[in-house]
């Protein structure tokens, strides 16, 4: 039998989250700074990172006092082309919005700038901060680093978070090149996916203890949060595949995320001491590059269209009908999407039931209400 399906409004979606995240105590502006990360991940159809993550890992860890609604946003440290900001275990999508700005603010005027966070929070798709800079006519880099979750190669132990290393850069086509994605073979967000819609994950995904790969989602969730199981980096388990690439790049993200702060990393980052929950103390870096400083910015946008071009007329293997190149596939999920609004599942009309209940939000009705 099929899952029932809804959807919704993507701006009556956005004022839900934004109105939640003002129930639990997180300022107006800064919850509509939220609300529009979280509403981008929908609309580009990253839905491991959208509306799902609203209850479970921003309004529950407010509630649970291991995230704080008001950000403090405290520069540290400043120069003309760097800065170092404590956030305080803020908002993450606060934090990182203001910090990317600060490094894009900095670029325009001397080339390039860059900005390191620490005690942040989970700040959404790193592609969100990158595409900030591409509409600054600038090439964004970003990343994060996350609880532990990645086992090095070689290893069963989850020490890296999925630690995505994001790229963007401005085209001359309708949408920019986003490279956005996890250093590991998947991300905890699509295991939770896979649970929500009852669908076993493929082998390879996550090594147990025993070096043998597991495929049940709702197992791997406790697993991974006991450390009994662990993602495996991109490339897979070993080296055959060459892991230890995603291994690497992994170990990059998380010493660029702590040391260029003086942060927290690899099992700090766990979440807990003396056995009870504590904020994350998450760091994040962001590049900005200002491409008028090099070239003319239509200059850099026709090469970096016209190499996106022939990659996607090159020669297809044999029964495929078309390449793609990274941010199209986003872009067309927003074409899909964005007269429709955001998918929900069964999962997830729980979740906006709980919430809209739990926080008196009554005046949102939703299509499963008639």
């Amino acid at each position: 039998m099929a899952e029932n399906q809804w959807s919704i409004p993507f701006d009556v979606m956005e004022r839900f989250m934004k109105d939640a995240l003002v129930s639990v105590g997180v300022p107006p502006d800064d919850a509509a700074v939220c609300a529009d990360v979280l509403i981008t991940s929908d609309k580009r159809g990253i839905d491991s990172h959208g509306v799902g993550r609203l209850k479970p890992i921003y309004v529950d860890r407010i509630q649970a006092g291991i995230q704080f609604p008001v950000t403090q946003f405290e520069i540290v440290k400043e120069t003309e082309t760097t800065a170092v900001i404590d956030g305080h275990d803020g908002m993450g999508h606060v934090i990182g919005r203001r910090a990317m700005q600060m490094a894009i603010d900095k670029a325009k005027r001397y080339g390039m700038g860059g900005v390191a966070v620490r005690n942040s929070t989970h700040y959404g798709i790193a592609g969100y901060y990158a595409l900030m800079a591409c509409e600054a006519g600038q090439i964004g880099i970003s990343g994060t680093n996350a609880r532990p979750s990645i086992a090095p190669t070689f290893g069963v132990e989850n020490m890296l978070g999925t630690n995505p290393l994001t790229i963007g850069c401005p085209t001359d086509e309708a949408f920019p090149f986003v490279i956005d994605c996890a250093t590991s073979i998947t991300q905890r967000g699509k295991i939770e996916v896979y649970e929500r819609i009852g669908k076993q994950m493929p082998e390879g995904w996550v090594i147990g203890e025993d070096g043998t790969s597991k495929t049940d989602p709702h197992t791997v969730l406790k697993e991974l949060v006991a450390g009994t199981a662990a993602l495996a980096p991109l490339g897979g388990i070993g080296e055959e595949t060459a892991g230890y690439k995603g291994y690497g790049y992994a170990t990059a993200v998380e010493i660029l995320s702590a040391a260029l702060q003086k942060g927290s990393f690899l099992k700090s980052l766990l979440g807990y001491e003396d056995g009870k929950k504590v904020p994350y103390h998450l760091g994040h870096f962001f590049f900005a590059i200002d491409i008028e400083h090099f070239v003319p910015l239509p200059v850099f946008k026709g090469i970096a269209g016209t190499i996106l071009r022939d990659l996607r007329a090159s020669r297809k293997a044999p029964g495929e009908e078309r390449i793609y190149t990274a941010g199209e596939k986003e872009h067309l999920a927003w074409l899909e999407r964005k007269d429709s609004g955001v998918p929900i599942n069964e999962s997830l009309r729980l979740d906006c039931d709980a919430l809209r209940k739990g926080l008196g939000l009554s005046q949102y009705r939703f299509p499963w209400d008639v």
